[in-house]
């Protein structure tokens, strides 16, 4: 589970940077209050990489589906990507539990 989830959240982390990068033409925005926010989930997106097998972890990757979506009321294509990786997220830990559970039961054959 650890790979395809930590896969979908690297590529959250460039998402969410171009997404900063298209905020920052919005005249409403200043620029370090997208650079901070966008910084914040950038940073939150590395440091599930590494927490994501532990309790809380996937509910802690849900809540950034959720603000990933919700960050769609500043950029709007966002909620188009949003509900995408909130997709991919969802298989990738659906499936990823199917691999783990399929090699602890080969792990278990083979001893």
């Amino acid at each position: 589970m650890r790979t395809l989830c930590a896969s979908t959240l690297i590529g959250e982390f460039f998402v969410i940077g171009f997404a900063g990068l298209v905020a920052m033409k919005d005249p409403d925005l200043s620029t370090a209050t997208v650079w901070t926010v966008s910084g914040i989930f950038m940073m939150l997106s590395i440091l599930l990489c590494g927490v994501i097998t532990r309790p809380g972890g996937v509910q802690l990757g849900w809540a950034l589906q959720i603000a990933l979506i919700a960050s769609g009321f500043f950029v709007t294509l966002m909620f188009v990507l949003g509900a995408i990786f909130a997709a991919l997220w969802w298989a990738s830990v659906k499936y990823g539990r199917q691999v783990d559970e399929a090699k602890a039961r080969f792990a278990a054959q083979a001893e």
